[in-house]
Formats: structure tokens, C-alpha cells, sequence
């Protein structure tokens, strides 16, 4: 069973049921099922989409999403969802790794989707185009019966998850009907989801295939988007007491906001189950946010490769927070459903209770593995054990704590960002010599982005000027540094690699954020 297979279901049993919606629009279930059958028509007969091929969606939240993961499972697409947040370097990775068929798009993204179709030879599908080529008369062209699809087997590809990693190049991650299915059954037993939900989407729809999306669609409920180019705490208060919102997922940085603009409990009294994740959160922000807004939390712990959830701090725990055990705000929390969770030492052993070691996660969601990337597969995907990178222990009642990251990658609201890429811009500007990227802790976002340089003998460059070197060079505004400190040379380690922990120290004793 896959999505658009729900879809059908739904329309049959609750076809006056609402099953998304953004703004002032909304779409029941009948209404979500022609529609999709007629897309999936337009991308089998127009663009001669076969099962297997690749649809890539770059779009901001709205209503088409929807449309188009189901669209896509109907017409036995592989689905890949792609953040609106990345830079054109990193789209041109995407494209040339996913194969992708055809891109469906918007009008924000024409020029860059032009230039896309140039040089990856990609169909281009716009849904705001007005014309006989747009989306909505080709749907309205296009046949409105169930479409003749092979049924998928496990093992055969349902989506591309495209996700930043050390690599400096986005990884696509992989995932069959079956994982994607088993998934969202997890995901709704851990949310207390059913037919009345009604999830509203306030980080970018890439990230919510599985979190959302899955679930909502599977269960019969409603998925509502709202604009995630950035969080605004009283549209979103408002648009979920518009739609008698339960259930969203926000990143650390969003529940800040809604703390700082003082939102209401009141505001808030439709949503019973809030996720967060994503990102590092400060402990006393949990306790915060706890007795401001109740228990109504739950901490996701995981990531990409295991569609995110590998532990949760569940909404019992919150209640144990509320109830004066504030030790648990830095818990990670224990194993999902249907998941294991290992603590390993450097020979694979398994760790003694408060023994640190690397986080391993087995779950029946895991990712077939990275598309076209087999070494990275065979790195991270060992004898069905995700291996995260990240350092943790457990305690003696189950509970993980994660203390430590092998990998350099910095998480800033919910955003992961590679060091690499920036430095490399670092090094393009000619007074620069020597360039080390890191992450600070930051208590509304997470993580800061700190550039260390050394620079060329004779040179003299401010840190406005480097700065703004990075922003020409095309970085989006969260990779651009919020500080540069200049060293005489950059600390080294005894094989000559630059040090980043000793640039983290010197970052916090000279006072820098």
C-alpha cells in the first residue's frame, strides 16, 4: 500500500473529508483523488513518466504538494521532494545525481528551473502557469479514472529524500513503499493520530514526506501548509486555531519564536501533540515551553537515513518535566516503535549503561541506502544497523543522551549546513590563506556558524568584507558566517590537518558567540 493508494481509499470511505489545505483553499479526499488521477494521467501521457522514473518537486508549501506525492504514486513515480532552500550549486548536485525526469515547479523557481531543463535535459512542469502548458489545464485535459500502475513490491523505490551531509554535496536517501508505509504507521501510533487529525505543515514540505504527510494520508486525516520561508508565531497561532489544528512539528528556533512574541496558551489550545526536532534545544527552553503550554510536546531523535524518528521524548516524559524531573530536557528520550537503538564502542561492542559510544539505529523504515552512492552506503548501512555518527550513552532507565557529534555538520534551525562549502567560498577570496568553518552552540537556533581564517601575508580583509564575499558567491543567508575571527595561523593537529576543536576553543575564550 503507498499513498496514493490511501488516497483512493479515503475518497471511497470519507469522500467529504478534507485532506488538505493552505490559505483559503481546501481539497477533500474526492476532490484529492481526481485531481491526482488526472496528474498522474498528465505525467504518464505528456511527459511519458514509466514507473520508476524520477519527478523532482521544488516547490514552497501549498496545496500541490499534496497533489503531487500522491500524483506521483499513483503514476508509479519515484517522488523527490526538494527543499526551496538551497543553493543553485547544490540543485545542479540534486539533478545530476536523481535522473530526474521531470521538475514540478512555481513561478518563484522559473529561471532556475529554465536553467535546469537546459542542462539536464528535465521537463518542466509549472503550476502557476496560466497557459495550455501550465498545470492546471493539463489536469483539467487530462483523464479523471484511476490510472493502470504496476503494483510496487518492496524493495522498489517510492521516494528520494535529498538531505545536506559532511560530503559537501546532498545525499539522496532512498525509501520503498513498505518503509514509508510501516513508518507512518509508527508515526501515528507515537503522535495519537486518527481519521480527526489535522496536521498543519510549517517547515518545508521536503522534510515532512514522512513526519506528515505519510501519516496524515494513510490515517484519513487533514494536512494544512503553511509558508515556510519564514515563522511567523502569529500566523501560525492563527492559522491553527482557523483550521482546528492538532498536531504540527517545529524546529527548536520556531518554539523560541513563539515564546518571545508571548504567545497564549490560548492561542494554541487546538494543538494537543507538538514534535520538535531537528536541532539542538536548550534544556531550560523545554521547561520553558512546558510550563507555558502544558505536555503536549514530544522530542524526535534520529535522522534522514530512518525517516527521523529513532527515539522520542514522548509527552509522558514532558509531564515528568512538568513535575520538577528537569534532567530529562537534555534526553534525547528512548526508542520508538519497532525501532533498536545501540550505544557501540570503536569495536562494535555494545557500551555498558553511561558509557558513551556511537548511536547505531534498526528500524523496518530504514533507507534502501543513498541513490548511486554504494560506497556511502556500505559506510553508513551496516548488517541493517544505520551507523549515525553521533555519540551518546544511555542511562540505567533507557533513556539516551546524545553528547557529542563525530561529524562536522552544523544543524541551525533545523538546517544542516556543511562546513566544506563554505570554506571552499572562503577560499576563493584572494586575502584568505587558510579557512576552518564550525558550529557554536546557540540558544535560539541551535547552532551558529563561526569562520575562522589565517590570511595571506600582507593581506588585510575585515570580517563585513568576507561576509559579504560569501553572499556574492551565492550562499543563502543561513550558510553566511555570523562571525569571522582572524588568527596568525589556524591551530593544526600532528598530521597538519586544521584542528576544529581547538578553533572552537579559541572561538569561546576570545569571546565570540
Amino acid at each position: 500500500m503507498d499513498i496514493g493508494v490511501a488516497v483512493l481509499a479515503h475518497a471511497r470511505s470519507t469522500p467529504r473529508a478534507v485532506a488538505a489545505f493552505d490559505g483559503d483553499r481546501s481539497l477533500t479526499y474526492a476532490e484529492l483523488d481526481e485531481r491526482t488521477n488526472r496528474l498522474a494521467h498528465t505525467l504518464q501521457g505528456r511527459f511519458g513518466v514509466r514507473p520508476g522514473n524520477r519527478v523532482a518537486v521544488l516547490l514552497r508549501n501549498r496545496l500541490e504538494v499534496a497533489e503531487a506525492i500522491a500524483g506521483c504514486a499513483k503514476a508509479g513515480a519515484v517522488y523527490c521532494g526538494l527543499n526551496f532552500r538551497m543553493s543553485h550549486e547544490e540543485y545542479r548536485s540534486i539533478f545530476g545525481n536523481a535522473g530526474a525526469r521531470v521538475l514540478v515547479t512555481e513561478a518563484p523557481f522559473r529561471e532556475l528551473a529554465a536553467e535546469l531543463a537546459a542542462e539536464f535535459d528535465l521537463a518542466v512542469l509549472d503550476v502557476d502557469d496560466p497557459s495550455d502548458a501550465g498545470y492546471g489545464s493539463l489536469l483539467a485535459a487530462s483523464s479523471a479514472p484511476p490510472p493502470t500502475v504496476h503494483a510496487r513490491r518492496p524493495g522498489d523505490e517510492f521516494c528520494i529524500v535529498y538531505t545536506s551531509g559532511t560530503t559537501g554535496a546532498p545525499k539522496g536517501i532512498l525509501f520503498d513503499a513498505r518503509a514509508v508505509a510501516t513508518h507512518a504507521m509508527v508515526a501515528g501510533l507515537e503522535y495519537g493520530m486518527s481519521a480527526s487529525s489535522r496536521w498543519l505543515t510549517a517547515i518545508p514540505h521536503n522534510s515532512s514526506v514522512q513526519i506528515t504527510l505519510a501519516p496524515t494520508f494513510f490515517l484519513g486525516g487533514a494536512v494544512g501548509f503553511l509558508d515556510a520561508r519564514g515563522f511567523d508565531p502569529g500566523e501560525f497561532a492563527a492559522e491553527a486555531t482557523k483550521r482546528g489544528a492538532t498536531h504540527s512539528y517545529l524546529v527548536p528556533t520556531m518554539l523560541y519564536r513563539l515564546l518571545e512574541a508571548g504567545t497564549a496558551p490560548s492561542e494554541l489550545a487546538t494543538l494537543t501533540s507538538i514534535g520538535y526536532g531537528a536541532a539542538p534545544i536548550a534544556p531550560d527552553r523545554v521547561t520553558e515551553l512546558v510550563q507555558r503550554y502544558g505536555p503536549v510536546f514530544s522530542q524526535l531523535y534520529g535522522m534522514a537515513e530512518v525517516a527521523s524518528i529513532a527515539t522520542m521524548l514522548r509527552q509522558d516524559d514532558h509531564r515528568l518535566i512538568a513535575a520538577g524531573r528537569t534532567g530529562l530536557t537534555a534526553s534525547a528520550g528512548r526508542p520508538s516503535f519497532l525501532t533498536d537503538v545501540r550505544v557501540v564502542d570503536d569495536e562494535g561492542r555494545d557500551c555498558a549503561t553511561g558509557e558513551r559510544g556511537e548511536v547505531l539505529f534498526h528500524t523496518p523504515y530504514t533507507m534502501l541506502g543513498y541513490h548511486r552512492n554504494p560506497e556511502k552506503t556500505a559506510e553508513t548501512l551496516v548488517d541493517g544497523w544505520v551507523h549515525s555518527g553521533d555519540i551518546g550513552q544511555f542511562d540505567d532507565q533507557g533513556y539516551l543522551y546524545i553528547v557529542d557529534r563525530k561529524k562536522d555538520l552544523i544543524i541551525r534551525g533545523g538546517y544542516n549546513i556543511t562546513p566544506s562549502e563554505i570554506e571552499n567560498v572562503l577560499y576563493s577570496h584572494p586575502a584568505v590563506l587558510e579557512a576552518a568553518v564550525v558550529g557554536l552552540p546557540d540558544r535560539e537556533w541551535g547552532e551558529s556558524v563561526l569562520a575562522a581564517v589565517a590570511l595571506r601575508g600582507g593581506a588585510s580583509v575585515d570580517e563585513a568584507a568576507l561576509q559579504e564575499h560569501c553572499r556574492a558567491a551565492g550562499l543563502p543567508t543561513i550558510k553566511v558566517p555570523e562571525r569571522v575571527i582572524t588568527l596568525d595561523s589556524l591551530p593544526k593537529n600532528a598530521v597538519g590537518k586544521i584542528a576544529k576543536r581547538a578553533v572552537v576553543e579559541i572561538a569561546t575564550t576570545s569571546g565570540e558567540r
